[in-house]
């Protein structure tokens, strides 16, 4: 292995890709009250955070970026062994994680010159920062060094997207992701959107009147980006995200793969997690995907 992978909780892996892949995470927090906050995946598990969003709906949840401290304790590990590492972020639009690593990076190099930690913003958030992160497992373990696992980074964390629909716009509209006039007057409306998350940032790609419409209307997006682009989906790797439901997320999936021609990645074992909750709440469900990095 010629460097140590590490990545913060907002990848939503699961811990079983997590162990078996020896990868790093350093979490962000959450809090149901804006004063106590727990560490995502350490002290609070992404199933009871969303079964407490759907048995108190008037919560307004609220995340924060990793401490610096986190990042050192975790740099200075392989700094001391002189292990190099790669550090990907949260897309820096979404969270200040990245600049978190940042600085934790400058004060190891301090004490720890002759270190090497390179600190990437993915663009990317949830289950499309998952599957990039999964490309470069596959690159660590096909024996690339840094340097040529950087330039290939570089060239397919652009080409992830996810498309996916919520319950409502009533989180995003407390997270301020999108603007709030638009927000509540989709609410009132009781209409599904549709948000597209690409190049780092997150916007309305149409609504629907119900949740059947709104689940096809992510098919049809996926199907149209591919065939507007002109692209080949096998050179893809694909991944349903979802928060709660897991029996919906099974029957949607069955339906993305058929109706698209796709086989979903089976590999991440992991869930839309508490950070991205936090602004999509319980009912959020999309498609994510990837260019692989050995195309």
């Amino acid at each position: 292995m010629k460097f140590q992978l590490v990545s913060d909780s907002s990848c939503d892996v699961g811990k079983n890709f997590v162990n078996k892949h020896n990868i790093e995470i350093v979490p962000l927090s959450v809090s149901y009250d804006g004063k106590t906050y727990y560490k995502d995946g350490v002290e609070i598990d992404s199933m009871d955070f969303f079964k407490k969003l759907i048995d108190n709906p008037d919560i307004s949840p609220k995340s924060t970026l990793p401490q610096i401290q986190d990042y050192v304790d975790v740099f200075e590990k392989y700094a001391k062994d002189g292990m190099p590492v790669i550090c990907v972020t949260i897309s820096s639009k979404f969270s200040g994680s990245y600049n978190s690593a940042c600085m934790a990076k400058s004060q190891i190099l301090e004490d720890y010159p002759d270190a090497r930690i390179e600190v990437d913003d993915s663009l990317l958030n949830t289950v499309s920062f998952g599957l990039f992160v999964n490309e470069i497992v596959k690159m660590r373990d096909a024996d690339m060094d840094v340097d040529e696992c950087l330039a290939k980074m570089d060239e397919i964390k652009v080409t992830g997207n996810i498309f996916f629909t919520i319950g409502s716009f009533g989180y995003l509209s407390k997270g301020g992701r999108l603007g709030k006039a638009a927000l509540t007057a989709g609410d009132k409306l009781g209409i599904k959107p549709i948000i597209i998350m690409s190049n780092g940032a997150i916007s309305v790609g149409g609504v629907k009147r119900s949740r059947k419409k709104a689940l096809a209307k992510v098919i049809e997006l996926t199907k149209d980006y591919f065939e507007s682009n002109k692209i080949d989906k096998s050179d893809y790797n694909f991944y349903v995200g979802y928060c709660y439901d897991a029996d919906e997320a099974k029957k949607f999936k069955a339906e993305a793969e058929a109706a698209l021609g796709i086989k979903c990645c089976e590999d991440m074992d992991g869930t839309i997690g508490v950070v991205s909750g936090v602004h999509t709440g319980p009912y959020a469900i999309g498609i994510a995907f990837v260019r692989r990095y050995d195309v």
